[in-house]
Parts: structure tokens; C-alpha cells; sequence
């Protein structure tokens, strides 16, 4: 009887713990940064977020998210990234157009 052949383990072995992280991605708002992170997953590269946090007696107010990825797959995840910054920078200047003009009384209209 052949062995079932779990699909996942053939894609890429295990994370090894000792391996080196590459921080790919810094965010202070954790929402970005979820969404960078499922972004990184649909292109199939494994990630890790974590908090940024500072020393909050040093720095007040101070930190974030840090997304960190496998050495050999930071390129293409700074890449993955950055496409997708592009294709939304763009896609709102053309959504410029569709902006209401509202004109501006600077004088209140006079009392009967």
C-alpha cells in the first residue's frame, strides 16, 4: 500500500531554527503588516511576523511589526512586495478623478 503524500512536505522542508531571517518588511501598523504577511503567503513564501517593540523607557511610543523571512527567499518577497506597492499606487492616482469638488463659502450667507 502506497504511503499518502502529504503535498506540503514536498514543497519545502520544515523551517530549521537555526536558520538565518532576513527582515524584509517594518510596519508600525499591525493591520499592513497582516496583510504583507498573507500577501508573502499567496506567493508561497513562508514568513514570520513579530513585534517591533523598543525599549519603552528609551524610546516612548516606539515600534511596530517586523516581517522576517527565509535568507534565499528575501529577494523575491522585497520583489513581491514592492509590486504589489506599485500596483496600488497606481491604481489609486486613477481613482483621483472620481473625487467630489466642493466649493468653499468663506463668508456666512447674511441674517434676514
Amino acid at each position: 500500500m502506497a504511503n499518502p503524500i502529504n503535498p506540503l512536505e514536498s514543497v519545502r522542508p520544515a523551517p530549521d531554527p537555526n536558520e538565518k531571517l532576513v527582515k524584509v518588511f517594518e510596519s508600525e501598523v499591525e493591520s499592513e503588516a497582516m496583510i504583507v504577511k498573507g500577501l508573502l503567503e499567496s506567493a508561497g513564501i513562508d514568513s514570520d511576523l513579530t513585534s517591533a517593540m523598543l525599549l519603552q523607557d528609551a524610546f516612548p511610543g516606539l515600534g511596530g511589526m517586523i516581517i522576517l523571512v527565509r535568507e534565499e527567499d528575501a529577494e523575491t518577497a522585497r520583489r513581491v512586495i514592492e509590486e504589489n506597492r506599485l500596483a496600488a499606487f497606481t491604481s489609486s492616482s486613477e481613482d483621483d478623478d472620481e473625487t467630489a469638488e466642493i466649493d468653499i463659502i468663506e463668508d456666512p450667507p447674511a441674517k434676514a
